[in-house]
């Protein structure tokens, strides 16, 4: 669950149907944020693809920032959920590379376009939103983190040389998933990215 999904702009809890709404709010506004980017979504756009009145999403928003953090959060879940099952198995080589196929398979049904959803929201806000941008570093500490116990596994296991640092091996797995990710959108290619992963696991 994203983070404070459960409350309203101003902190009240949410009963179940107020939970929908704001959840429907969220996935309208990522959804037009992944294909447009956040500078070209407003919050007119968002509240049609929602089916909600203006003054519903400033009862869950206080602004639209408040709404990109969310929609960040919702992200990083919805990327993780959809990783799910090679995430829990970064532990063998074997799951490493299926991880991999996973990732590019993906991208290959995209057409290599967006990018990854929470790279993409974390370097168009960086420079304007401290909170936003804070919130989509998080999110990638969380990812690095899942990557990270696999490795850790590994490692007591005796799977890795004992000189690995599984920390810096999963920090610089996800750096090279990012690139890959944004050069693959860029050249509308998977070769850079399978090109990155594949370095990183040989």
């Amino acid at each position: 669950m994203a983070v404070n999904q459960a409350e309203t702009g101003d902190g009240r809890r949410l009963t179940r149907r107020g939970q929908e709404t704001r959840q429907r709010i969220v996935a309208a506004a990522a959804e037009l944020m992944f294909e447009n980017g956040v500078a070209e979504t407003t919050l007119e756009d968002i509240r049609s693809a929602a089916g909600v009145s203006g003054s519903q999403v400033y009862h869950y928003f206080e602004d639209k920032q408040a709404l990109v953090r969310a929609v960040i959060d919702h992200q990083a879940d919805v990327v993780l959920d959809a990783q799910g099952d090679q995430l829990d198995h970064l532990d063998t080589v074997p799951g490493l590379r299926a991880w991999r196929d996973f990732i590019v398979e993906h991208q290959r049904q995209l057409g290599c376009r967006g990018g990854c959803p929470i790279g993409a929201l974390g370097a168009e806000v960086a420079e304007t939103d401290a909170a936003a941008r804070v919130a989509a570093a998080r999110a990638l500490r969380r990812w690095e983190g899942r990557i990270r116990a696999g490795l850790q596994t590994m490692h007591a296991r005796g799977g890795l040389p004992a000189g690995t640092d599984p920390e810096q091996l999963a920090l610089a797995t996800l750096a090279a998933l990012q690139g890959g990710l944004l050069m693959a959108q860029l050249e509308r290619d998977t070769r850079p990215l399978e090109a990155a992963l594949d370095a990183m696991l040989d």
